[in-house]
């Protein structure tokens, strides 16, 4: 310090202590420490506080201060850029940096390569474009370090040897350049204009990431690159601590920003590292002389203070959406939110200033990224470091995970934890009790050891197995008389290969072959599944369902390759090799050759050990991201997870295999325990699933040797080639788990060699050893006993009846038709069918070695439901199918076989669809298209208008039926409504070309005939004509149209006091008719379908209302995946497709749930494209998207209940209040018909009217047909709820005992009036004559007329005297 103020010259001293003086203490001793720097330092920043740089002048100063550094100690980079273009710099600081690339600052390794053991640190500043103080002391920082580093400052020079430092000054620089200096964000001071907080697209930087508490939906990355460009720099580094440096006030705000109640204040939102996060802002706030004293002050918050300087954010105010939340959930990057000056854009004479009030903090957080633990996790054999192994700290509840080299920074507080590693493969490690104390990281490195099972085989389960399982006679590898042939294309396959050579396997064999998608990878990779099948594309009853998955891992590309050479060796060898034939015939197989292609993009090839490319693209194990039995997976589920869980919850798949390596096993349920052991876990199943898994190894003869990678593993051995998952290893999360235990699947895990990437010369001898497996493998579906579970009654199949095997505890289900599978093992079983409302039935069963058994359940009715139409007192409810009928008779076939897996598909093949979907209908156009139908096809079609718009636009309604305007109480009706945001006008051009559709198969198509004739459709196409008109073509993510011309959004506004005159003409001329059984309301923004109801907390009739949203779903191709894949929500997961709306966008005044209330009509909103108007091209393939799902809700609402309700003497009773399940309400109309949509399964129904008793019945819905029911109702003889005859007696006995009464009055009146004359009492002479009197007046009553005192026999003759004067 001496040096430096003895290098000032004399004349300045006496000045520089007279500023001094005029400081306060605080303020006087940190601009005493700055100036306490080297001269060097000094002249380096001279000049440069006079004015704010601008993008031109940023770009350059970060060149020379990149240049000025020490060779390899300064690198300056872009991440990507902003909205207008503008590059998003950021200048990176640490010694033994390679020399930059030639190809320039741009790109993902401009930065250069990470250091081993080097923790990096970032600081953001300028977020929001008007808080600027962050951008110019970030390049004061950096020249900062840069001279000090030169000038061989001992604790610059030790800090960026030790820290790889990120400076960022802006990441909001179009912001930057439409703010105003002297802007201080207080409002009636500042001056005019716009303030650049937001980016160019109005977009709040702050307010954009991915939140775990969101409420809403964040905004598009497209619009907000900044953000995307921040998310892929954080996860391609592995970032220890950063600071994003703000504007406002003064304080150091830390996790977490929001709450799950999103309290606008005062709610401590805390983290698992709360101790930490407290730590690390009093080390910037404690630097600080303004922000330590806690009281900054700031204009218009006088009185706000933090105690120490810092705050919790959520406390503070809530901010949903912000970066520090998200560094710390989804990156293991702690961060903390520094806001520097009370003023956002104060003048640049100020810069100085705050440069010297944060230059201490900032260098002081910086070296607090060294605190807490730190080390490397590498293999015991090898050495080499472990790439994403877990570090864990017992009691707190956040891990963090290894960098590329093995290497961790876990920044804690001083104090003593438990640390443990972990990494799949590994033997964990602990250690206890490591002390951490101030200062530098405690090292802590482990050493882990692969995983490996004993040498000596274990003699028990060997006896076991040889006593369940079935022995071959065919020793292993004897090729068949018949030479099948083999493959040709043996190369490794990238994703667009691999889509061609799918496609064209598709192409040459169609009659075999279908390839379809689960849906898309992280990064919108298709995830393809090849469908192998002499029936393609239909579950044939009785078949089972098989799979193959692929590729999990995306380094562990055996499994990818062996898939596509089994697609090419079943589809070149059916029809001529009769193994392939018989088993394509009898198997419906499934193949994925890649689950997780994105990794797969990554990986290398050659590998053997390394986790490069094993993870998906957002860096998640897809074999660790399922639910799982025993431990709580914590991860989010990923769009693979998501996509393969939704498939095999619709295809009753019986059994299958997830193909990986790395070794040579198979490996069997269950893969983990309740304790995380590496033990025999064993599931219900365990002797099935040997003898499967043998059925594997045994055609394996390297696998079944059960030695398999001695150069890697020389002491792990696995008798005859498999194990038990959890034996092996603990792996929770585990797809083989998940399958079994949620689904009717048995899965295994078939490890395909020791090498995970092989070279290509080697695929060829992977073909050869497995080919056998593999088909083997595939035959073992076979295998245990098959049926059906039918109805007695009816001869239906019955769906979800249950198969249970006695002393194995996991049953399985039947599937839609009453098929079913159940995997076992040869011997003898008891096995039960059940399924509610039947009684069960059992059979003893022998199972044999070769082939399934088939065995047929067929369940009678319970007594409860079988006995309950004879019960009187209870109502008849009686069949009212007429097997006179044959037209009833032929729609009721026409409805199941519309309702079986293919109906609708054989529909739509058969009807004529030449429709113009070429562009939109404008309202004029609408409106000549509606009267050009009534025109064209007047005998099944009626035009209405339902009221106007606003602007006085008609709403239309066209009704198409074979008796239009004319009621028709007995058949159901349906509606379909549009429009209801006009800025989504998809949805009416689908109900257009529906209409038209219908319209032109009338009368050629004998299933759209029949439809028609028997269902009431009411269309209205746009319910906000007036927003459509305001909307425009291929605007995405506009408002605009959206509301009315009111400005109101006419879905808020269905309420008993609607304002506006869409909702009324809605709410009067359709809801309120209470005649509909469903609606069907077509909406835009995503794909998915909502349910009642929008209002939160409600919940009534669940199961029917997502009955009915999932039957859309799931005949739309896409839409039942859940993975809407929207641009602006590409991660988003809609489990089924469907949701209930108040979990979606919770919100009161709808129209569905107003319709359910009010109307007692179940309504569904469906959601038909990410884009609200997308362009006209993409129409037909938007029909075409839908087609199949609208139908099914002409063919659904003919489904439910039909009833009729009638006294005893038959005449039909109206009006009636007919309520379902204590809790849905319908009423008779004329006629006394009544409809409800129910989902399948018993039902309670109570129906009430006016004079009649209660009458309650139950009833069974089937799936695929409607139940129909008569309601007959007594006289009611009952009066106050008591037997009539009761209430007439004791009405008789009352009357009578009032006449007694009354009787009784009139004498005692009578007999008093006679001692009145002329309204006075004669006076006695004598007592005596009185008390005779008295006593005579008594007789019969025990109470006089007169009072009681005067009754007393001991009155005295004056008294009595007194009384008769009175």
């Amino acid at each position: 310090m001496a040096s430096a103020w003895d290098a000032r010259p004399p004349g300045r001293l006496p000045l520089l202590l007279c500023l001094l003086l005029l400081r306060s203490p605080a303020q006087a001793a940190h601009i005493k420490k700055a100036e306490a720097t080297t001269s060097a330092g000094a002249q380096a920043a001279e000049g440069q506080f006079d004015r704010y740089y601008h993008e031109a002048e940023l770009s350059s100063v970060l060149r020379e201060v990149a240049a000025a550094g020490s060779p390899g100690l300064a690198r300056l980079f872009s991440i990507g850029r902003s909205v207008e273009g503008r590059p998003l710099w950021v200048l990176r600081l640490t010694a033994g940096l390679e020399p930059p690339p030639p190809d320039g600052d741009a790109g993902p390794d401009a930065a250069g390569p990470l250091l081993p053991g080097r923790p990096q640190v970032k600081l953001v500043g300028n977020m929001h474009g008007d808080e600027t103080v962050s951008r110019q002391v970030l390049v004061y920082l950096a020249r900062e370090l840069v001279a000090g580093y030169h000038r061989g400052d001992p604790r610059l020079v030790r800090l960026l040897n030790t820290t790889d430092v990120y400076l960022m000054p802006s990441l909001n620089p179009d912001g930057f350049e439409r703010a105003r200096e002297g802007d201080c964000g207080l409002g009636d001071g500042d001056p005019p204009g716009p303030t650049g907080r937001d980016n160019s697209r109005g977009r709040d930087l702050n307010r954009s990431f991915p939140d775990q508490f969101r409420t809403g939906e964040p905004p598009a990355l497209d619009d907000v690159p900044e953000v995307r460009a921040l998310m892929d720099w954080i996860h391609r580094n592995k970032f220890v601590l950063s600071g994003n440096l703000h504007g406002g006030s003064v304080v150091a705000s830390y996790p977490f920003d929001d709450s799950p109640e999103h309290k606008v204040t005062g709610i401590y939102s805390k983290t698992s590292d709360d101790e930490v996060f407290k730590y690390l802002a009093k080390a910037y706030a404690s630097n600080h002389p303004i922000m330590k004293t806690g009281a900054p002050h700031c204009p218009g918050d006088e009185d706000e203070t933090f105690k120490d300087g810092i705050t919790n954010g959520a406390h503070w105010y809530d901010v949903e959406g912000g970066m520090q939340d998200y560094n710390y959930v989804w990156a293991d990057c702690f961060e903390i939110t520094l806001e520097l000056s009370c003023c956002k854009y104060p003048p640049a004479s100020q810069l100085r200033q705050e440069w010297e009030n944060n230059r201490e903090s900032l260098i002081t957080l910086i070296e607090k990224v060294h605190i807490g633990v730190k080390g490397f996790v590498k293999d015991s054999v090898t050495g080499s470091g472990l790439e994403n192994a877990t570090i864990s700290v017992a009691g707190i509840n956040h891990n963090i995970t290894t960098g590329r080299f093995g290497d961790f920074h876990r920044l804690l507080v001083p104090g003593t934890y438990n640390l443990t590693a972990v990494l799949t493969g590994y033997m964990p490690l602990t250690f206890n009790n490591v002390t951490v104390k101030e200062g530098p990281a405690t090292e802590v490195n482990f050493s882990l050891r692969p995983t490996v099972t004993s040498v000596i085989p274990d003699t028990t389960e060997a006896v076991a197995t040889s006593s369940t399982v079935a022995v071959p006679n065919i020793p292993p590898g004897t090729p068949p008389s018949h030479q099948p042939i083999q493959p040709k294309d043996f190369h490794h396959h990238h994703f667009p290969d691999m889509e061609i050579f799918l496609r064209r396997f598709a192409n040459e064999y169609p009659n075999i072959t279908r390839l379809y998608s689960l849906g898309k990878s992280v990064e919108s990779r298709e995830l393809y599944v090849m469908e192998i099948s002499d029936n393609p594309g239909v579950h044939e009853p009785g078949e089972p369902e098989f799979k193959y998955i692929g590729n999990m891992h995306g380094n562990e590309v055996v499994g990818r390759e062996l898939l596509l050479n089994l697609i090419e060796y079943l589809c070149k060898n059916f029809g001529t090799d009769p193994e392939v034939t018989d088993l394509v015939r009898n198997t419906r197989i499934h193949l994925m050759p890649s689950m997780n292609p994105d990794g797969y993009e990554k990986s290398q090839e050659g590998d053997s050990v390394s986790v490069v490319g094993r993870n998906n693209s957002n860096n998640f194990d897809l074999n660790r991201n399922f639910p799982d039995q025993f431990v709580q997976i914590t991860d989010p589920a990923q769009p693979e997870t998501i996509a393969v869980i939704s498939w095999m919850k619709a295809y009753p798949f019986v059994l299958s295999a997830n193909l990986h390596g790395g070794s040579l096993v198979v490996n069997y349920p269950y893969d983990d325990d309740e304790q995380g052991l590496a033990t025999y876990s064993k599931s219900p199943d365990d002797a099935v699933f040997q003898q499967i898994a043998l059925s594997y190894s045994k055609e394996n003869i390297q696998m079944y040797q059960g030695r398999p990678c001695k150069n890697m593993y020389p002491t792990e051995y696995f008798p005859h080639g498999i194990t038990n998952g959890a034996k092996w290893y603990n792996v929770p999360g585990g797809m083989q788990d998940w399958n079994y235990l949620h689904t009717n699947c048995f899965e295994v895990t078939i490890e395909l060699g020791c090498v995970k990437y092989p070279f290509e010369k080697d695929l060829p001898k992977l073909w050869e050893q497995n080919r056998r497996s593999l088909i083997q493998f595939m035959k073992q579906v076979h295998q245990g006993v098959r049926g059906f579970v039918l109805d007695a009654t009816d001869g239906r199949g019955i769906l979800n009846a249950t198969i249970s095997v006695a002393e194995i505890n996991h049953p399985v289900t039947t599937y839609k038709t009453g098929d079913y599978w159940r995997l076992l093992v040869p011997g003898t079983y008891k096995i039960t069918a059940s399924a509610r409302g039947y009684n069960p039935a059992t059979k003893n069963v022998t199972v044999k070695s070769e082939g399934a058994v088939q065995v047929n359940f067929t369940l009678v009715r319970s007594s409860t439901d079988s006995n309950h139409e004879s019960k009187k007192g209870k109502g008849d409810s009686t069949n009212t199918d007429d097997a006179n009928d044959p037209t009833t008779k032929e729609f009721e076939t026409l409805i199941k076989d519309l309702s079986a897996e293919n109906g609708l598909e054989d529909l739509m093949l058969r009807s004529s669809s030449n429709l113009a979907l070429y562009r939109y209908h404008s309202y004029k156009d609408l409106s000549e298209f509606l009267r050009g139908l009534v025109m064209n096809y007047p005998q099944i079609t009626n035009l209405t208008s339902l009221g106007q718009s606003a602007e006085y636009r008609h709403i239309w309604s066209l009704e198409i039926s074979n008796k239009p305007n004319v009621s028709e109480p007995e058949e159901p009706k349906i509606r379909f409504v549009a429009g209801i945001h006009g800025n989504a006008p998809v949805g009416t051009e689908l109900l257009l070309a529906l209409a038209e559709f219908l319209c032109l198969n009338y009368k050629k198509n004998p299933a759209v005939t029949q439809l028609i004739d028997r269902t009431r459709i009411v269309i209205v196409p746009s319910l906000n004509p007036d927003g459509r008109e305001r909307a425009q073509e291929k605007d995405c993510t506009s408002k605009k149209g959206q509301t009315n011309a009111h400005g109101k959004d006419l879905d808020t506004d269905f309420t008993n006091n609607a304002s506006q005159p869409e909702t009324k003409a809605i709410i009067e001329n359709l809801i309120q008719k209470q005649d509909f059984s469903l609606s069907v309301a077509l909406d835009g923004g995503s794909v998915l379908v909502t349910y009642p109801y929008d209002k939160p907390v409600q919940t009534e009739n669940k199961e029917t209302l997502k009955h009915l949203a999932s039957l859309y779903a799931n005949n739309h191709p896409s839409m039942h995946m859940g993975q809407p894949s929207c641009p602006n929500k590409s991660d988003e997961n809609i489990p089924g497709g469907v949701m209930r709306g108040a979990e979606w966008h919770s919100h009161l005044g709808s129209m569905k749930d107003y319709s359910v209330t009010y109307g007692h009509c179940p309504e569904i909103t469906v959601y038909t494209s990410c884009c609200y108007f997308p362009s006209a091209v993409q129409l037909p393939s938007l029909w075409a998207e839908n087609k199949k799902s609208l139908l099914s809700m002409l063919v659904e609402v003919h489904k439910g209940v039909h009833g009729f309700v009638k006294d005893k003497s038959g005449k039909p009773v109206s009006k009636a209040v007919i309520v379902l399940n204590e809790g849905i309400k319908v009423h008779t109309k004329e006629g006394g018909y009544f409809h409800v949509l129910l989902a399948p399964g018993f039902h309670n129904i109570n129906a009430i009217a006016d004079g009649y008793q209660q009458q309650h019945s139950q009833v069974f819905v089937h799936h695929d047909a409607a139940s129909s029911v008569v309601i007959v109702f007594d006289t009611d003889n009952r009066i106050f709820g008591l037997p009539r005859e009761l209430v007439v007696t004791v009405l008789g006995a009352t009357m009578s005992a009032l006449i007694l009464t009354a009787c009784i009055i009139w004498c005692i009146c009578s007999i008093k009036s006679n001692r009145h004359k002329d309204g006075f009492h004669r006076l006695r002479q004598h007592h005596d004559e009185y008390e005779d009197e008295i006593r005579m007046m008594s007789t019969g009553s025990k109470k006089s007329l007169l009072s009681h005192e005067f009754q007393d026999e001991t009155d005295t003759e004056e008294e009595t005297l007194y009384s008769s004067k009175h």
